[in-house]
């Protein structure tokens, strides 16, 4: 990500923020500079045609009309001796094609940016999707997800804005702009130098004045993406805000936001007209100038009255880039806060990725290892496990279990990858994780969500994801009895073909757990990891939970992070966590004896008891 000082550097020499933008969309464009060339070639030639258009009006007040006392002839002998009519006929067709002209370039421009554009804007989407993928839990864990919806959908579409439908033609008229002095000053070099007397002027207005939209936009992005992560949260949350009756202050805190990014976009709006109304008055300037001067010269005889309509005709042309960036300069700006919104997320580091070298994981024994392990979620606070070591052998199922906050999901993140330890390692089979292929690695995994991720789909197409492979009927049906699943699932109205809702809101938490087991069950791992797998569960389904996970356990190596101590206690070993470090490891009816850790949370579960729960 760019320094402050270079981007502050960047504000200086160029339009805010459009530079930076431009560069890192740059391999984007270039996939597409065909069609980029070929819009901009047909821009070109559509500005080139309007250049033209004075031309036969020129001709016809200096040799149809003959206004004012300068000379008659151009100069070019082929005008000079057509007569009178056919010079007027001919002027009025050569208007005609050229206009002609100009539509046909500018709509094959406008479909060349447009499809450029929108296919930019479709690459850049899916590889800033891949890439949210990617980004470390360290990052989720403290950037709001609302936010990042933003980032993707609102401010990717918008990123087309400044990349190729606005910043391109810019850049072309700016070409052009030369070439129209360059014309102006063979016409009447004198003039010329009149006209760009208030151009210094307003270009140094338009980077000031665009300077602050820029950073008015920014912020009103940024507010927009707080709402969006704000709105999002409440109606994922809406059954509790209704429940405890919160509604007025979460709609006031909503509508303080709302009530920033109108004032932010007002004041946009405001400097952005401001912008607008000072190039038209410099253009006004310019022209009445121009206007003056070129009369003299007209009546002096040093021009004809054409070639001063032609110049004041190009002299608003030469006006066009500046005036363009004044009437968009709010959508430029907030375009361009947008595409540093999606570049700040595509620069985020990818810090937990496989190795150039790394081997596909060869997991067959499920052997699990932490050696001297250290691993803490913020490098400079105390760690979360500290100096931890332990060996889990094949087909073994351990419950770990602790105080809250003790570590014991902690296991969950390492053991997948999701975090890496700060020293020591975790290896599986002798391996170290570090060295193997992260997608391979957790393909061989099976892995129980304490909150169960259920899709807006069938309860097929829910049970067969991650399973690698296709899926007969009958496997699937197997997978669900094995999960205590198959029965309720057939009482629905389509079956296994019945559409579940959005996170699987039409089942009870009991069924969206049992199809995460029965979809566990159907990833050939020697490995299973289980998140709290009954928390929140009634009598009922906690009993036909608890039965699918000892079958799903059999011949399994299987983790089970849990503050159910009747389900700790049929694990072949428990670890019990206590102050950053396993405190106790052994069998259930042994900790208990021991009176330590463990005995004290049986006491608390059982109201003081220290009896062994029966086998």
């Amino acid at each position: 990500m760019a320094a402050r000082g270079h981007r502050q550097t960047s504000l200086r020499q160029t339009l805010p923020g459009l530079r930076r933008v431009l560069m890192r969309m740059a391999p984007y464009l270039r996939a597409h500079r065909g069609l980029v060339a070929g819009g901009s070639a047909a821009l070109v030639a559509s500005v080139l045609a309007k250049l033209l258009e004075p031309w036969p009006l020129k001709f016809i007040i200096d040799h149809v009309v003959q206004v004012g006392g300068g000379p008659a002839g151009s100069g070019i002998p082929f005008i000079d001796g057509l007569p009178m009519q056919t010079l007027l006929i001919a002027c009025a067709a050569g208007l005609i094609a050229i206009i002609a002209l100009r539509a046909v370039c500018q709509y094959t421009a406008t479909i060349a940016f447009a499809l450029a554009g929108n296919r930019v804007l479709t690459e850049v989407r899916g590889d800033l999707f891949r890439h949210l993928l990617a980004l470390p839990m360290s990052f989720h864990s403290r950037t709001k997800a609302g936010d990042l919806t933003m980032r993707l959908i609102s401010d990717v579409g918008i990123l087309k804005e400044t990349a190729v439908t606005a910043a391109l033609p810019l850049a072309v008229n700016g070409l052009i702009l030369i070439g129209m002095i360059a014309v102006m000053s063979v016409i009447n070099w004198q003039l010329t130098l009149i006209a760009l007397l208030p151009l210094p002027l307003l270009w140094l207005s338009s980077v000031k004045i665009g300077a602050k939209i820029q950073n008015v936009s920014r912020k009103q992005r940024r507010n927009e993406g707080d709402m969006a992560a704000t709105g999002a949260e409440m109606i994922t949350a809406m059954r509790t805000v209704q429940a405890l009756g919160i509604e007025r202050d979460v709609a006031d805190d909503f509508a303080s936001d709302n009530r920033k990014s109108l004032k932010e976009g007002v004041q946009a709006k405001r400097l952005a007209a401001g912008l607008e109304r000072l190039v038209d008055v410099l253009v006004a300037l310019s022209t009445a100038l121009i206007l003056y001067f070129g009369t003299l010269a007209v009546l002096a005889g040093k021009m004809t009255p054409g070639d001063l309509l032609v110049f004041i005709t190009y002299l608003k042309n030469m006006f066009r880039p500046v005036r363009d960036y004044a009437k968009y300069a709010a959508r430029l700006a907030k375009a361009t806060a947008g595409g540093e919104r999606v570049i700040e997320l595509l620069d985020a580091p990818v810090t937990i990725a496989s190795k150039p070298d790394a081997k596909p994981a060869q997991i067959t024994q499920g052997r699990i290892a932490l050696n001297a392990l250290t691993f803490g979620y913020d490098p400079e606070a105390a760690p979360v496990l500290d100096t931890v070591s332990t060996v889990i052998e094949p087909g073994q199922s351990v419950a770990i279990t602790g105080a809250s906050g003790a570590g014991k999901s902690t296991f969950v993140s390492l053991l997948l990858r999701l975090y890496d330890p700060i020293h020591g390692s975790v290896e599986i089979d002798g391996t170290d994780l570090r060295d193997v292929d992260l997608e391979s690695l957790r393909q061989q995994i099976s892995f129980v969500p304490q909150e169960t991720l259920l899709f807006r789909a069938t309860v097929r197409d829910n049970l067969v994801l991650g399973a690698g492979r296709p899926l007969e009927q009958a496997e699937i049906e197997e997978a669900a009895k094995r999960a205590n699943a198959h029965d309720f699932i057939t009482a629905m109205p389509d079956g296994y073909d019945t559409e579940l809702t959005e996170r699987g809101g039409s089942l009870s938490a009991g069924q969206r757990q049992r199809i995460a087991l029965a979809r566990a069950s159907l990833r050939p791992s020697p490995i299973l990891i289980l998140d709290e797998p009954t928390v929140g569960l009634d009598t009922t389904n906690e009993a036909a939970v608890s039965d699918a996970i000892w079958r799903l356990a059999e011949g399994r190596t299987t983790l089970l992070i849990t503050h159910d101590l009747r389900l700790a206690a049929k694990a072949d070993r428990v670890l019990c966590i206590d102050r950053t470090r396993i405190a106790e490891d052994g069998l259930h009816a042994d900790l208990i004896a021991q009176n330590g850790p463990y005995a004290r949370l049986w006491a608390q579960l059982h109201g003081g008891s220290h009896a062994v729960a029966a086998e």
